[in-house]
């Protein structure tokens, strides 16, 4: 069997592993395989995404419920990116948790089309729920924490935290953009052939029978997922006349259960119709009675209009109604927006020049995320090889695809909030770095990401030195199983441009992983993926753990040791 992507190499490498002399296998680990039938498809002849959606739900719930005795209910499914297979192919769905907190977990889920007779496979889609555990009578809930034991596993675990993050704050970002950044998104437009939004509107009900719901009553997530995609590709229709085709899905956010014996009431509309795409806005809303209608779920779906050639036609510009439209039009700008910066930022390929992604408050979330994620990706590596150890400073290297990696480990007498606390702060960096020459803050983004201008000294004799703008990103653990973060790369700024007393320096992936040993002891690792320009400052200190390298850690321990002492110390004359 072959493949031509990552992601399904990368999913199945992990029911081979060998671990302890025996194959290794995710015990949360579920796989589905689906023959794409005639009643599983669309006018196209290609899978339903709607039937997809609801495989998915089933795979990563029957996942979830591998991990816990509570039942497991979903909040979130996001990053869905569609490519469905057609009538006769096989589905395989893996999905696995990730990484579970105190009540909820992550659940990955990758899908891939396999053609029976060739044994070629291609992803269809990558996605990540969420689920959270339903309180019992017996009060808290506390699940049940998942070891990673490969390098793929500790990846997606230290991930899955970041993801969260990203996920917890994304309607602050919205919220943002829309009120600080109007110039940007633009006004309303008027167009003499809009077509007015009102025309998509659909609004449509079902009846929860018992076969949609599972053994707790509960509708399936997978089965409103699917009543939704419904009726938003009806709107989408109405907007082009044509038989629109679901690319990408914002998130599904489920806000309640529903259950049997339940009407649901299924809404849906055009938010916003750009060149080649268009958003729907969907929600869900259910009662029973004469009870009001509550609120269970919304989402927001991305179409395309695929021409005989399977491109993206023009589609009708879109004209909003009052109020509520021109709220609904803004802010699906914002969801674009987010989305184009964050396939960019995170497609940026490592060999361009510049390497450096321009930083404004709008792609902040997105850039941030890419920071602290390159670190963590570095942090997980087992293949490091150790090149030199003088008076326990360690000095570790990595080659691969013609870059080169480097770490530096040691362990310092400084409790590890202390130690995050210090080296957070570029600006006293050169107090033990000489590669540190200048160091000014430029904007304090917010609490987690500030932004810095460094200078460093040249490496010959009468050359220019060199000056970097670096987004600094820190973050905190998530619980007792994370580091403290400090992460480092570079980005562009229209307010610094280049000047002619400086080479501007470029920082792929750089920074500190600090990890709590005991109470007074901490592991410092620093990172640096090592791009061209800054070859120079670093070659020569590679090779045997020169005086250089040894001196600016052990300056640094010196630094970290020395103001903490004069901190007890002080503290102590106080009492």
């Amino acid at each position: 069997m072959t493949s031509n992507n990552k992601d399904v190499d990368t999913m199945l490498d992990l029911l081979f592993i060998q671990e302890n002399g025996e194959v290794y296998r995710n015990p949360t680990e579920v796989q589905m395989s689906q023959i794409v039938l005639p009643c599983h498809a669309n006018h196209c002849g290609e899978l339903s995404a709607g039937q997809l959606l609801k495989w998915m739900d089933s795979t990563a719930c029957l996942s979830g419920r591998k991990n816990t005795l509570y039942i497991v209910d979903p909040v979130h499914i996001y990053n869905f990116q569609l490519s469905i297979g057609v009538v006769g192919k096989v589905v395989n769905i893996i999905a696995k948790v990730n990484r579970a907190f105190t009540s909820s977990m992550e659940v990955g889920i990758l899908v891939t089309c396999e053609d029976l007779y060739t044994g070629r496979q291609w992803k269809v889609c990558h996605a990540f729920a969420t689920f959270v555990a339903r309180r019992t009578e017996a009060g808290k809930v506390q699940l049940k924490q998942v070891i990673p034991r490969t390098q793929i596993e500790q990846m997606e675990y230290s991930l899955a935290a970041e993801r969260r993050r990203m996920r917890l704050i994304h309607a602050e970002i919205i919220t943002d953009l829309l009120s600080s950044s109007t110039a940007q998104l633009g006004e309303c437009q008027e167009y003499e052939d809009a077509v007015s939004a009102e025309r998509t509107r659909v609004e449509s009900v079902e009846l929860v029978l018992p076969p949609h719901a599972n053994h707790q009553v509960s509708t399936f997530g997978g089965q409103i997922m699917a009543w939704m995609e419904n009726v938003a590709t009806i709107a989408a229709s109405r907007l082009c006349n044509a038989h629109p085709t679901l690319r990408t899905i914002d998130m599904f956010h489920f806000r309640g259960p529903s259950h049997i014996g339940d009407r649901l009431v299924l809404k849906a509309i055009v938010n916003n119709a750009f060149k080649h795409s268009m958003e729907v806005g969907v929600c869900a809303e259910a009662y029973q009675g004469g009870e009001p209608l509550r609120h269970i779920n919304s989402a927001f779906m991305t179409f395309e209009v695929l021409d005989s050639d399977r491109k993206p036609r023009t589609l009708p510009r879109i004209r909003p109604e009052p109020v509520d439209g021109k709220r609904r039009y803004q802010e699906a700008i914002a969801r674009k927006k987010i989305r184009l910066d964050r396939k960019y930022i995170i497609s940026c390929k490592q060999t361009e020049v510049p390497l450096s992604v321009p930083w404004d408050p709008s792609n902040q979330m997105y850039l941030s995320y890419n920071n602290v994620s390159a670190l963590k990706l570095m942090d997980t590596r087992t293949n490091w090889v150790l090149a030199s150890e003088k008076n326990k400073v360690r000095l570790y290297t990595l080659e691969e695809n013609h870059m080169l990696f480097f770490k530096v480990e040691m362990n310092v007498s400084v409790p590890a909030e202390q130690t995050f606390h210090l080296l957070s702060d570029l600006r006293r960096r050169k107090e033990w770095d000489r590669h540190y020459e200048e160091c000014e803050v430029i904007n304090q983004a917010d609490e987690d990401d500030t932004l810095y201008r460094v200078a460093t000294p040249s490496v010959t004799k009468g050359g220019k030195g060199q000056d970097f703008i670096l987004l600094a990103s820190r973050r905190k653990p998530c619980d007792a199983r994370d580091p403290y973060l400090i992460a480092l790369r570079s980005v562009t700024l229209p307010t610094h441009p280049p000047t002619d007393d400086y080479s501007r320096g470029e920082v792929l992936c750089a920074g500190f992983s600090i990890w709590e040993e005991s109470s007074t002891v901490t592991k410092i690792t620093y990172y640096n993926q090592a791009t061209p320009g800054v070859l120079p400052y670093i070659s020569t200190d590679i090779v045997g753990l020169s005086s250089a390298f040894y001196s600016s850690f052990s300056a640094c321990s010196q630094f970290l040791e020395g103001l903490t002492a004069g901190h007890k110390k002080s503290h102590e004359r106080k009492e």
